[in-house]
């Protein structure tokens, strides 16, 4: 018999052994749809804030060891679900053409997070401890890009704006919608990090201390102490005028618009001398009260100076002013005061217009798509926080979607806001987007340590605490008038004085982790070379 080589029977090093496994492919999917369904019921008009964390851990855990593509994929995927409901209100006024093109791009930057994720996988594999830290950091990126890009970012659907209710609002003091979003973000780490398991029993160890850092998380911010402001206080009135009829075409009424709100100011002027109402300080009209530019149409000043002086307080008065090119508009909040008329020193004209709403980026190629791109005119952006001395307070204002924006917003304050104001008009959408937008002004005002109030057109109008209450709540497609008295803030809260700090410091940890896993990733495309179907890329 003849004996084979012996290089041939004597034992080579081991076969690398398998990669660790994904979940299967059709759970993954099952999990990012269940994580989109989870985000977008966690924000308004829903308010279920607890399923945040837990749509944030859904996705981690279908991306978690996915390629490159299939992490995209499954982001992309909880995107779509998340955003095409939440943005459904874009339709009513832009059609659905804007609607699909708005929400599939937010889907698209949920789709990066989902790739980040999947490229973080050989990290956290090897320091699962890391996984809330990281989940937390990438959702702050993944927010903070969608807040700048394209065209300006829209701001929709963060994290923090689904946590009215919830304890983790007043992170928001201490740094802004960032914190809060990775706080919400760093909890839902926490729960899948407890979850997940790789066919091992589970170590008790290491699940309680995951399960206590979510805890932590969520809850223990419901003892952090919110100061009242310290400044005298002022009584304020909002007028919510409403309209005669919801839709794009009420800009077409907009006479009848501007009668509404001047005869429901002079109604609470005869309910003040009644002494059914105190006398207020000031008076808020919410954005396009006047869609007739005042300081060119007679009639419409007329009719505002007429309810100034009834009232005898000055009114902030939202308008669309004209101007010499007729194509081109400024969406202004004007102060009116009761004799003397609109005090042009005291006016803010809108800073961030919507993009393909209120202006049209690359009209001549949107024009290729369709003709009715010309039905929107070129607004204006001022350059200026929206400062306004009334006389008795001085107040921020910012208008409409600007709320959304931690920047326009905190320049705002720091430039010595003292209690703030959003002007809105929500004629066009419906009452989700209003109450996603009080969300918003709900985290500012605890975010800043500042009153705030909002008042649209429709509703819902409402005025907002510095611990995130919300007073006198109007409700939709009606009018009403509000009465609240406000506090003057003075001192800045932390999250004010920090600025941008907090979510740049967790961009820049997200930049860190994922060059980090760079050298893990290629250790595991050398460790699987020759291995079976989930070989990571290069």
């Amino acid at each position: 018999m003849t004996m084979p080589p012996p290089e041939l029977t004597e034992p080579g090093p081991a076969a690398p052994p398998p990669g660790p496994a994904p979940l299967r492919l059709p759970v993954a999917v099952a999990l990012a749809v269940a994580a989109g369904a989870a985000l977008l019921l966690a924000l308004p008009p829903y308010d279920l804030w607890w399923l945040a964390p837990i749509g944030v851990a859904l996705l981690a855990a279908a991306v978690h060891r996915r390629r490159l593509r299939a992490g995209f994929g499954l982001g992309l995927l909880a995107g779509v679900v998340l955003f095409y409901p939440l943005l459904e209100w874009t339709r009513i006024a832009a059609g659905w053409l804007p609607w699909a093109l708005l929400s599939s791009a937010e889907a698209v930057v949920v789709g990066l997070a989902g790739l980040a994720s999947a490229w973080l996988s050989p990290l956290i594999d090897r320091r699962r401890a890391l996984w809330p830290l990281l989940t937390g950091v990438l959702w702050v990126a993944d927010e903070a890009l969608r807040d700048r890009a394209p065209f300006g970012g829209f701001p929709w659907g963060r994290l923090a704006f689904s946590q009215g209710d919830a304890p983790t609002l007043r992170l928001a003091a201490w740094g802004g919608a960032p914190l809060v979003t990775f706080a919400v973000a760093a909890a839902g780490g926490a729960l899948v990090a407890l979850a997940w398991r790789d066919g091992r029993r589970p170590a008790l160890l290491p699940a309680a201390g995951f399960a206590a850092t979510a805890a932590v998380l969520i809850g223990a911010p419901a003892a952090i102490p919110l100061s009242a402001p310290g400044g005298p206080a002022y009584t304020v009135a909002i007028v919510q005028g409403n309209v005669p009829r919801l839709g794009l075409d009420f800009n077409a009424q907009r006479r009848a618009v501007l009668d509404n709100h001047v005869t429901a100011t002079r109604q609470l002027a005869a309910d003040v001398t009644a002494g059914r109402q105190p006398k207020p300080d000031l008076v808020v009209w919410p954005e396009n009260s006047s869609d007739i530019d005042p300081l060119r149409n007679q009639d419409a000043a007329d009719e505002i100076s007429a309810a100034a002086r009834e009232i005898g307080v000055p009114i902030l008065v939202g308008t669309v002013l004209r101007t010499d090119n007729p194509g081109d508009i400024k969406n202004a909040g004007l102060l009116w005061m009761p004799v003397t008329g609109p005090d042009l020193t005291q006016a803010y004209i809108k800073q961030h217009p919507v993009p393909f709403a209120e202006y049209m980026p690359l009209r001549p190629v949107a024009r290729l798509v369709t003709d009715k791109v010309d039905l929107v005119r070129n607004m204006l952006a001022g350059d200026h926080a929206g400062v306004i001395d009334t006389g008795a307070l001085t107040i921020g204002d910012v208008i409409c979607f600007e709320v959304a924006y931690d920047g326009i917003v905190r320049d705002t304050v720091r430039k010595g806001a003292q209690v703030l104001t959003v002007q809105t008009n929500n004629a066009t959408f419906d009452e989700g987007e209003a109450r996603q937008q009080l969300a918003m002004v709900r985290l500012r005002a605890v975010e800043h340590g500042l009153d705030s109030l909002m008042v649209s057109t429709v509703g819902v109008s409402a005025f907002v605490d510095t611990s995130g209450g919300v007073h006198g709540a109007t409700g939709f497609n009606t009018a009403g008038v509000v009465v609240h008295e406000m506090a003057a803030g003075g001192t800045r809260t932390l999250a004010t004085r920090s600025g941008i700090w907090p979510e740049a410091t967790a961009v820049g940890l997200a930049v860190i982790a994922l060059v980090g896993a760079v050298p893990l990733r290629r250790r595991r495309v050398i460790d699987s070379i020759g291995g079976d179907e989930i070989v990571e890329e290069r």
